[in-house]
């Protein structure tokens, strides 16, 4: 260690790991006032806008990017209906021409139809007693 660097640290009572160009602050600003109570809460008043600004910003940028998203979801949601919808039909199709030699073509058309329209009316029920669910959910009156 050189001399003119001992004498630089001797001279030097901050803490040890600040460099040794390190000045201690200045009580007063550049221009030579006092920095005051009021001018740190007009600067955190400041700090706080210049975040709420930031923070909206951001969710603003969220919010488009979850539309986006979400518009593609809606598309794939509603293209995987349309196809599921499709083999649905041709299952009810298959299952009715797989069923003529045994019952015949109206037979069959029947038998098919028939149990379709039960099983749309047990989950017409379901969703009736659902609804109803929510419904009482929202409803004002105690029930006691």
């Amino acid at each position: 260690m050189r001399d003119d660097e001992s004498e630089r640290r001797d001279d030097f009572a901050g803490p040890l790991d600040l460099p040794d160009e390190h000045e201690a602050p200045d009580p007063q600003g550049d221009d030579g006032h006092d920095y005051s109570l009021t001018d740190d809460v007009l600067a955190l008043i400041e700090d706080g806008k210049t975040y709420a600004e930031a923070e909206l910003r951001f969710q603003k940028s969220r919010a488009g990017f979850i539309a986006n998203r979400a518009k593609g979801a809606i598309a794939f949601g509603l293209g995987a209906f349309g196809v599921l919808h499709l083999a649905l039909i041709a299952a009810t199709v298959g299952l009715v021409i797989a069923l003529v030699p045994i019952i015949g073509a109206w037979g069959a058309t029947a038998l098919v139809t028939v149990v379709l329209v039960i099983a749309g009316v047990i989950l017409l029920r379901l969703l009736k007693s659902r609804i109803d669910d929510i419904r009482d959910a929202f409803d004002e009156e105690d029930p006691s």
